[in-house]
């Protein structure tokens, strides 16, 4: 079998990014010997602990990786002298999932006595691949629908409409121009579960109606099984893909999110998803939806489609035959 090594920094147990590298790997585990390392000395202990992530090591026998198939997800060498050190990689990958355009000028090029194979880059939308006019193959980021499917099926209704938002805790994630907007739903009695929001905490806590969780508080699966519509809009940092977006569609919710995004490849406004460029456009949204609960159920039915045709077998298969190669 094939020797693959995935690299990522590991920092968080909720971060997009690990998310990726954690469930690439066990698509991959089923075809090929997959090993995960950990690119910084501040990865998780308790993520490394949970997921037999190594920490590279050039004093031990075992410490970092000889040959095989070389998958830097989100991350790149740092360190200049670790090239030189570690075995020389039969292909080398890089899964280029931010907006960042120095990571590609500082991993397209490496020292010409190293020999290395030429970067092979991934990116993980054509919003990304076009907003970075990057030589990529694009696939979305990896995720195991299976989790939220159960939650499609048996959605049932409550009768009390909940809006919710999931993200990190960082306020780069969060919109100022939300927090007016979660105010004045409140006010009409609508609840509003943010996970992941504690940096907004002094401007909404005590709010009626509004529940502020810190990130990890539930599970995702938990999490969409809680609320009734998902929104989404973020401050300075785009999504190169948006995963808790497509997490929420394969649990059956409408979402509602930002018209800037890698998800907007997917979402088609009015039949699987809604997007909107305005507050006041996210609010009128937003009351539909409310309003509507057949709309709701057609939307997020459309949007549990979609995604079972984003993670289909073909499309899995084909990410597969390209690791493998």
């Amino acid at each position: 079998m094939k020797e693959i090594h995935i690299f990522n920094s590991f920092k968080t147990e909720f971060g997009g990014s690990e998310q990726e590298a954690l469930h690439l790997s066990n698509i991959l585990s089923k075809h090929a010997n997959v090993t995960l390392w950990a690119s910084t000395s501040r990865a998780c202990p308790k993520l490394m602990k949970k997921n037999n992530i190594r920490k590279v090591s050039f004093l031990q026998k075992n410490g970092y990786p000889k040959k095989g198939t070389y998958i830097f997800v989100g991350c790149h060498w740092r360190n200049k002298l670790w090239p030189y050190l570690i075995g020389r990689p039969d292909r080398l990958i890089n899964i280029y999932n931010t907006f960042h355009p120095k990571h590609v000028k500082i991993t397209s090029h490496h020292p010409k006595l190293l020999k290395w194979p030429d970067v092979e880059y991934i990116v993980v939308s054509n919003y990304q691949k076009n907003s970075e006019r990057i030589d990529a193959t694009v696939f979305p980021s990896p995720i195991d629908i299976s989790e939220f499917s159960s939650i499609a099926t048996h959605r049932g209704d409550s009768g009390i409409t909940i809006i919710g938002r999931m993200s990190r805790d960082d306020p780069g994630k969060h919109n100022l121009q939300d927090i007016e907007l979660y105010k004045k739903l409140a006010r009409d009695n609508v609840k509003i579960i943010l996970q992941g929001a504690s940096c907004l905490i002094n401007e909404l806590e005590n709010t009626k109606n509004i529940k502020i969780l810190e990130t990890g508080t539930l599970k995702a699966s938990e999490f969409y099984s809680s609320i009734d519509i998902f929104y989404y809009r973020t401050g300075k940092h785009v999504e190169t893909f948006g995963r808790v977006i497509f997490e929420a569609m394969a649990a059956g919710l409408p979402v509602i999110a930002e018209n800037k995004g890698g998800y907007v490849d997917w979402i088609e406004h009015g039949k699987n998803g809604f997007l909107f460029n305005t507050t006041e456009e996210a609010q009128a949204l937003l009351e539909m939806l409310i309003e509507d609960k057949s709309l709701r159920r057609y939307i997020g039915k459309n949007a549990v489609d979609t995604v079972n045709t984003m993670y289909g077998e073909g499309s899995l298969q084909e990410q597969v035959n390209f690791y493998l190669k």
